[in-house]
């Protein structure tokens, strides 16, 4: 586990694509209690360390998770999360290249609960929700594309769904329509930059995840010039 930012109020981590950020069904070892542990012993704090989940990420998915450290930065930064206060930027490697260089995809979103699948539809639907995004291409190689995400709304699988849908499936994502997974059961998106400002000191926190030691994302860090 990597901590990116930390202070009395919030911890920021950079989250290992396979984790689960918040225990599950599969009775894995979530990436909350390794943060309490972390907390624990760093600052030798005796019996239930508290620590609060305000967001999560599909556990393919790598990169930056906050944490509220006290009840007061949690209730604030929940707010914060659903009023959109809180900006993420996700960066995507996708297989097809989009028509446009950037733009906003619309769709409505309907969930399947079985599945553990979202479907994305063009048009209003039953029991559906508004899903809006932002993208714009920020690198190319051979074979792929590498597309930088804005979330306009947070809804189930969001940018996995709509990126399928525009016909451009993350590399890896094997629900979404690539052809085949990554060797190490991950898909090609991570939440790359949390941007906002600190829900108790009113500081600006702006931090950024590394890039995943996988070679193709190696080889865009050095395209990019990062």
């Amino acid at each position: 586990m990597k901590v990116i930012y930390e202070d009395n109020h919030i911890i920021i981590v950079n989250k290992q694509s396979g984790e689960i950020v918040q225990g599950d069904k599969t009775g894995d070892r979530p990436l909350s209690d390794i943060v309490k542990q972390y907390i624990k012993e760093k600052y030798q704090k005796p019996g239930e360390v508290f620590l609060g989940v305000v967001h999560r990420l599909d556990r393919p998915v790598s990169g930056l998770v906050v944490f509220a450290r006290t009840s007061k930065a949690l209730t604030r930064l929940n707010k914060m999360f659903a009023e959109g206060e809180v900006h993420k930027t996700y960066w995507a490697i996708v297989k097809n290249t989009p028509e446009q260089p950037e733009g906003t995809l619309t769709h409505w979103l309907v969930r399947n609960e079985k599945q553990n699948k979202s479907y994305a539809y063009t048009t209003e639907k039953p029991n559906a929700k508004k899903a809006i995004l932002k993208y714009k291409i920020i690198g190319r190689s051979d074979n792929y594309t590498l597309l930088e995400v804005n979330l306009m709304t947070g809804r189930h699988h969001q940018i996995r769904c709509q990126l399928a849908a525009m016909g451009c499936p993350i590399k890896g994502d094997l629900k979404y329509g690539a052809p085949r997974s990554n060797p190490d059961g991950s898909i090609s998106l991570m939440s790359r930059h949390v941007e906002f400002t600190h829900p108790v000191s009113k500081l600006q926190i702006a931090v950024e995840a590394p890039l995943p030691e996988d070679s193709l994302w190696q080889s865009f860090q050095t395209s990019l010039h990062l």
